[in-house]
């Protein structure tokens, strides 16, 4: 009994093992929690806030900003508040009349048939809108004269009834319009206002690509907006106007910044925004502005005259494409290649020939049609300037006086009467006839000329793939006069096949060159 009392008294071998190590593991907590408190390890409470914790109110900085080369010490913040003053919205309306053929009376609604399936109801309500409604425009414009002269383009001012302009001050003044150029997209208006704030034009031709502008306006109606860019292309002609050379930028341009600031990093009003290319109607960082230089000497004409008068030196012109520069002699594609010489024109009497290439025009090298085009139509009548050419590869300068530019330049077509022909080679694309009364009605030509017209082309064939069209004369071959169908027939038979061709067409009243490849 004794020994069973004294083995329930002992503990048993496994309950020892499991005391000893709890009272090491109590030991080691208790000793790691004394360091720790002595080391700092562990957060401290307190009845007030440790000084050191205690948030410090400070002022907000604006990030530094980057001070612009050859911006004359000046940031893009400071550029855009100055700019942003001589930026004003533009609001345009005109009244539009419903017409006759667009009401219930006079037009497909007064069917009967229409009133009984619709009922007298819908017609009386459609009867009860306003006979005129008025169409608003939304637009911007820059202040460049403190007398309260704006520029802006025609689309956003041209045809309206009522223009009122609001300054970035939010004052509201009714707005004189002073004259539109609908060929260029220019148009300048006037507020009654003194001392106001006014933005400096630049030297649009100095220009370069890469270079920073900040494009300012009022897009959707959101005023003084501003958006930042680069300069991506010089000289673009987008279709938009008769007279283009636009600044390209992807400067964020929307609807409602038309007649917009386009600025350099010195604050300098570079380009009026004119237009946005876009697929879906926003911006696709693809806009275009008319060059500063351009508008300016636009302006000035509207101010002083009401109208614009352009110089005119009386060519037809077209681009060098290699497969010309190499029909002529020319090394590079640079230049621009004259397709026809008008009677009693400058070019005329100055002496200019069919198939000189100008390569420089008033002291400035031109390399394109647009280009030269934009350069004469800007220089002052009765100035005297100097054109340097190619003419059989030898360079020549002639001078001349440049004209006014006649109101109508449109002239048609020409010729004269019979048979077909079928050419071979490189022609074999082509069917080509005699002028007959006829074919001359048809294509809205004019007798006087000789030559053949082009009465189809086949589908598929080079002629066609390279722009030859039903109803273009063909004048020349390599540049020998084409005067009748068997003159044609004869050329066309001694051509190689495998030989390219000169055309000389004449197209809707002008002559243009055209190179045919095998």
């Amino acid at each position: 009994m004794m020994n069973q009392s004294n083995q329930e008294q002992r503990p048993p071998q496994g309950g020892r093992k499991w005391i000893v190590t709890a009272s090491l593991l109590t030991a080691g907590m208790i000793i790691g929690f004394v360091v720790a408190s002595d080391l700092g390890w562990l957060p401290t409470g307190h009845a007030v806030p440790d000084a050191s914790t205690v948030p410090i109110a400070r002022p907000v900085a604006t990030a530094p900003q980057p001070v612009l080369s050859g911006g004359g010490g000046q940031t893009f913040v400071e550029i855009a508040k100055a700019v942003k003053l001589a930026v004003v919205n533009i609001y345009a309306s005109k009244s539009s009349g419903r017409g006759g053929g667009e009401g219930p009376h006079g037009g497909p609604l007064d069917d009967p048939l229409f009133r009984k399936f619709f009922g007298d109801e819908f017609f009386r309500r459609f009867e009860q809108q306003p006979k005129d409604r008025k169409e608003r425009g939304l637009g911007s414009g820059v202040i460049v004269e403190s007398n309260g002269l704006i520029i802006t383009n025609n689309h956003v001012v041209g045809k309206a009834d009522e223009i009122r302009v609001t300054l970035s001050d939010k004052r509201e003044f009714k707005a004189k319009l002073i004259g539109t150029d609908p060929k260029t997209d220019v148009a300048v208006v006037q507020i009654d206002a003194t001392g106001l704030p006014t933005v400096a034009w630049a030297d649009s031709d100095q220009l370069e690509v890469g270079e920073f502008v900040l494009a300012v306006g009022n897009p959707f109606g959101l005023t003084q907006t501003v958006t930042l860019g680069i300069v991506s292309a010089l000289g673009r002609a987008a279709g938009i106007a008769e007279y283009e050379d636009f600044i390209q930028t992807d400067a964020a341009i929307n609807p409602g910044n038309s007649g917009g600031a386009l600025v350099n990093v010195r604050g300098e009003l570079v380009g009026i925004n004119t237009a946005i290319f876009s697929q879906s109607g926003g911006n696709m960082g693809i806009g275009f502005a008319v060059p500063s230089n351009m508008a300016r000497s636009i302006m000035g004409q509207l101010v002083q005259t009401g109208k614009v008068v352009r110089g005119w030196l009386g060519v037809s012109i077209q681009d060098l494409t290699p497969e010309l520069a190499s029909q002529f002699g020319v090394s590079e594609t640079k230049g621009v290649l004259i397709s026809d010489v008008m009677d009693d024109s400058p070019a005329k009497k100055a002496g200019f020939e069919r198939a000189d290439v100008i390569i420089e025009y008033d002291g400035k090298p031109m390399d394109s049609s647009a280009h030269l085009r934009n350069a004469v139509a800007q220089t002052p009548v009765g100035k005297k300037v100097a054109v340097k050419i190619l003419r059989d590869k030898q360079p020549k300068t002639i001078e001349l006086t440049i004209a006014e530019q006649p109101k109508s330049m449109t002239r048609s077509g020409e010729e004269d009467a019979g048979e077909s022909a079928t050419p071979t080679g490189v022609l074999s694309g082509l069917e080509v006839r005699e002028l007959t009364e006829e074919l001359t009605s048809r294509y809205g030509l004019k007798s006087g000329e000789r030559g053949v017209v082009i009465v189809r082309v086949k589908p598929g064939s080079s002629a066609e793939e390279l722009g030859v069209r039903e109803g273009d004369m063909i004048m020349e071959i390599n540049r020998q006069a084409v005067t009748s169908v068997k003159a044609y027939e004869r050329m066309a038979g001694k051509l190689p096949k495998d030989q390219s061709v000169l055309l000389l067409l004449k197209r809707q009243g002008r002559t243009i060159y055209l190179t045919l490849r095998p």
